[in-house]
């Protein structure tokens, strides 16, 4: 009697795992949505670089120019929420074949331009001023949060757009979305731009001239689907 009640359990396990796994139809596609946009604000990030044998020297030498560079931003109506002081140093370099040490300072400013029309008088103020660095220059879009949104919503339609082709010549319908991975990377705009010359000496700047094709930000969004057949 128990070896019966065992058998009959074993089945019935066997008969439900069977339910539980029953394969439903579906189809895997891919899609892809793309949006475009002209960037509407730059991310600069300059240092100023002072070198001596004098720490002290060296630190005040730093001080006096990222100072003079932070009055320019200031007269360039820059606002104060746009622009901040990144990163400050003091090092001391140790010369093993002069048996000698020197000092190395940096201060570092960010600064996010909204108007694009400033670029180049701004780029050639802050040289001027005693920026002898440019880290970073980055064109950027203030409104990406609701381009990434877009981008979803096209790949989305993609997807759908796609399982439909593949299936309207089987006699079969898509229907709802049974499994959704969003496989889109981390975004960073990259639009091309030219390099700024920088000048070997301020006397040597002359006129403002044109230095960028900033080109256009493109936000783009990858979903794989899988959709159910009916």
């Amino acid at each position: 009697m128990k070896k019966l009640v065992l058998f009959l359990t074993i089945m019935f396990m066997t008969m439900s795992y069977g339910q539980e796994t029953k394969q439903i139809p579906l189809i895997n596609i891919n899609g892809e949505g793309k949006v475009k946009v002209a960037p509407d604000q730059v991310c600069i990030s300059a240092t100023v670089e002072t070198k001596g044998n004098n720490a002290k020297d060296v630190k005040k030498q730093n001080d006096e120019k990222m100072d003079a560079v932070l009055k320019f931003i200031k007269k360039m109506n820059v606002p104060t929420a746009d622009f901040k002081t990144k990163q400050v140093a003091l090092n001391p370099q140790y010369d093993y074949e002069k048996k000698k040490t020197s000092y190395n300072a940096t201060q570092t400013v960010e600064i996010v331009l909204k108007d694009l029309s400033k670029y180049d008088e701004l780029m050639e103020g802050l040289v001027q001023q005693g920026i002898n660095r440019i880290d970073k220059v980055s064109f950027e879009t203030s409104k990406l949060v609701q381009l990434q949104s877009d981008a979803r919503k096209l790949a989305m339609k993609d997807a759908k757009v796609k399982a439909e082709d593949y299936v309207s010549v089987l006699g079969q319908k898509v229907g709802k979305a049974f499994v959704i991975s969003d496989n889109s990377q981390i975004y960073q705009p990259q639009p091309m731009y030219a390099a700024m010359r920088m000048k070997e000496s301020a006397d040597a700047m002359g006129a403002s001239n044109e230095t960028l094709a900033i080109g256009e930000i493109e936000v783009t969004a990858n979903v794989s689907v899988s959709f159910i057949l009916e």
